[in-house]
């Protein structure tokens, strides 16, 4: 097992902060944000001096119905070869549904959203994680994600859920900490219990993240400083093992004071070598075990028709599946919907400097309840712009022009080689004509 020590999330917002950290062992890198033929400059100097660079996946889905996308997965082992990164990161998530095996429309998420602790979910999850770990070049391990709601009818508790993971895969784990808080506000599990039942010799490393409580839900922000009480998880699991590595999440709302996350990464250094000796030394992922039986597609099927009838109760407004707590739902759909405004603001910021910040947000938040997530953000970006302008809803003539031409621009041969010309030509004739 590497032996990582203390390390901080690279983002592109702090990537001079970060170089000039001091103590900084390693970093993590999102890794559908990294180019393998053109990484960022700052993760190149790290590496020059030494730093290990972890890529993290968001997309793969392993814990959705469908096997792992081939493509998706060549992209993150190559990512992993271009980084000379030690092994790759995923969460046991999934991200989308729908599809040939539910006779509906292929929803995206653009987020984690949990699986079920159920058999039939452990089985496609062990399926493709085994998927994922013949075409990875290193080590994979897995991420427990934080959840909103709980899905009713669950077989397992956490620890049990990904204790029998590792033993059907030999996969690694990547233990959330701040996770374990949010699922205790939020379903109402104990911490302690989740870190007594973990394989704690599989973990490859451990996530620390901040984030806010409102009308008693945990949001997972990755916004504010670590609380307290996610230290005492850290506190906890460090006492039972000493982890490998632990790294400390930021991914907006980052803070003027720039020495204030080396202060954070410092306090987590010092949470670890406090902990009281660790019973056990023991680290390193378990040796795989021999191949199961393939998981049968029936299996797969339930699977899938579960989460796509979830899915589409977040984002495009169908009814709550049976036995779901819909308060909650309407909580993780505003998030969702919330998400992927901020996130296509990042990939287009053109979009809420042309329309304004607070016109802008009203304006994606109306378009999400009317479209649901089908493509990446970057294609949201797009199919946004051209739902403001076929609807005539930007009313403001330089706006509306500068619009256009901003989907134009970033539409370029798309329309000529995969959409409907007319689609491009009405955009652009509605914008123009009425500027």
């Amino acid at each position: 097992m590497t032996r990582l020590g203390t390390g901080i999330g690279w983002r592109p917002e702090i990537a001079e902060i970060v170089e000039a950290m001091p103590g900084i062992d390693w970093v993590e890198a999102v890794a559908e944000n990294v180019c393998p033929g053109h990484l960022p400059e700052s993760l190149v100097r790290l590496r020059e001096r030494g730093v290990t660079v972890v890529p993290h996946g968001v997309s793969l889905g392993l814990g959705g119905a469908d096997r792992p996308d081939e493509g998706r997965l060549a992209d993150l082992a190559s990512r992993a070869q271009a980084l000379g990164a030690p092994l790759v990161t995923e969460h046991i998530a999934f991200v989308r549904a729908g599809g040939e095996r539910t006779a509906s429309p292929l929803l995206e998420a653009g987020h984690l959203l949990p699986v079920p602790r159920t058999r039939d979910a452990l089985d496609v999850l062990c399926a493709n994680v085994r998927i994922a770990q013949d075409a990875l070049p290193v080590p994979l391990a897995v991420e427990n994600i934080a959840a909103l709601f709980s899905w009713p009818g669950e077989e397992m508790t956490e620890g049990q859920f990904l204790y029998e993971l590792v033993e059907r895969t030999g996969v690694r784990l990547l233990i959330d900490v701040a996770n374990l808080h949010t699922n205790h506000v939020n379903r109402g599990e104990d911490p302690a219990k989740a870190l007594a039942e973990l394989p704690v010799e599989a973990i490859a490393y451990v996530h620390m993240a901040g984030g806010f409580e409102r009308d008693g839900v945990w949001h997972d922000s990755h916004a504010h400083p670590v609380p307290q009480p996610v230290l005492d998880i850290l506190a906890d699991l460090a006492s039972r093992v000493t982890p490998p590595g632990v790294l400390l999440e930021r991914d907006e709302n980052f803070p003027d004071d720039t020495a204030e996350l080396g202060r954070e990464v410092e306090r987590i250094r010092e949470v670890v070598a406090a902990a009281p000796a660790a019973p056990s030394e023991r680290t390193g992922a378990r040796s795989r075990p021999d191949a199961p039986e393939p998981v049968a597609e029936s299996t797969r099927g339930r699977v899938a028709l579960a989460q796509a009838a979830l899915l589409s109760a977040l984002v495009a407004g169908t009814p709550a599946p049976e036995g779901f707590d819909r308060v909650r739902l309407g909580v993780q759909a505003r998030a969702l919907a919330g998400k992927r405004a901020d996130v296509v603001a990042k990939v287009a910021p053109e979009l809420p400097e042309i329309l304004g910040g607070a016109a802008y947000r009203a304006a994606f938040l109306g378009y999400a309840q009317r479209r649901p997530m089908t493509g990446g953000y970057r294609r949201d970006a797009l199919d946004f712009a051209e739902d403001l302008l076929l609807g005539q809803r930007v009313t403001e003539p330089g706006a509306r022009r500068r619009l256009t031409d901003w989907w134009l621009e970033r539409s370029g041969p798309a329309p000529l080689s995969g959409r409907p010309v007319a689609r491009a030509l009405r955009a652009a004739r509605f914008a123009l004509r009425r500027g």
